[in-house]
């Protein structure tokens, strides 16, 4: 069975880190389709579908309600273990992933068929405190209010909460632009002097790099103790993460290392990581919700 090619969905505009991943993604033969969130209702055939296969039906399952995915059926002929390794969906499909930030995913994703995983959304709370080096706790922005000290308040997996140092409770966005139920993650004010970005895989470091130093951007390899420090991490809570999903760490002035975050691998940047084994965590990280392996589903947006 020939297998048509993948489709990478970007948004309309493109950062830097993004249109490396699309040229790498144009090397490997993927299909590149760039859309505005407001063209899926309007179905394949809109103007917003810039690059959509001609024929292309809606992946299995997936389409607006009352649109494409409710009148058209997409055929399934995979054999074992096929999606996998050739991210085929069928004789006649397309395998359709994403790489956008979570604003235009929630929209496109959906309708796409494209199950999107993260870790949860007290992750970085769970952990070990010699992961993190400080103490993390996860509660609503509601509790977070109460705050009368600085600390560092985010959201967990997308950036409604901007992710910053805060005088105070008080300081927080308050209850008329923020559900009070928000979910944030409050932690102890830690400077890390450089930062790195882990892409994992499958259980491993998959590809690296330096991300930031002295809170600035700065691109560079990876460090060996920042990989270290990956395989600690996975060695320690691995089974708590999706497959394909984005870790940073950094090494403070004392020379600890800790977890900064964890991110959804479709939305990260690669900064200095190998292209193509960044995109290889992208593309697992936002495909076919009919290829999720069982430990995936648990971790899917």
């Amino acid at each position: 069975m020939t297998c048509p090619p993948r489709i990478l969905v970007l948004p309309p505009r493109l950062t830097a880190s993004a249109r490396t991943l699309r040229a790498t993604a144009l090397r490997r033969g993927l299909r590149i389709v760039e859309a505005t969130a407001s063209a899926v209702p309007e179905g394949l055939g809109s103007p917003g579908w810039a690059g959509w296969p001609e024929g292309a039906k809606w992946p299995e399952g997936a389409g607006p309600a009352g649109g494409p995915g409710d009148a058209q059926e997409t055929r399934d002929t995979r054999g074992a273990g096929s999606t996998e390794s050739t991210g085929c969906t069928g004789s006649d499909g397309h395998a359709v992933h994403l790489h956008a930030g979570p604003s235009f995913a929630d929209v496109v994703a959906p309708a796409l068929g494209i199950a999107l995983l993260e870790a949860p959304a007290d992750w970085l709370a769970r952990l070990p405190r010699a992961l993190t080096q400080r103490n993390v706790r996860a509660t609503t922005i509601g509790e977070a209010y109460r705050l009368r000290r600085p600390a560092f308040v985010k959201s967990p997996n997308d950036k409604s909460i901007p992710a910053l140092v805060y005088a105070d409770g008080s300081r927080l966005p308050g209850p008329d632009a923020v559900d009070p139920a928000t979910v944030v993650l409050v932690s102890d004010v830690m400077t890390f002097s450089v930062e790195y970005r882990l892409h994992l895989l499958d259980g491993a470091v998959h590809a690296a790099g330096q991300y930031a130093e002295a809170g600035r951007l700065r691109l560079g390899p990876p460090d060996g103790d920042a990989l270290a420090c990956g395989r600690d991490v996975l060695a320690a809570a691995g089974k708590t993460l999706p497959s394909a999903i984005v870790v940073d760490v950094g090494r403070d002035d004392e020379g600890r290392w800790a977890v900064i975050e964890a991110n959804a691998a479709w939305a990260s940047g690669c900064y200095s990581a190998d292209p193509g084994r960044a995109l290889e965590t992208v593309l697992r990280a936002a495909g076919p919700a009919t290829a999720l392996s069982p430990h995936d589903r648990a971790f899917v947006r």
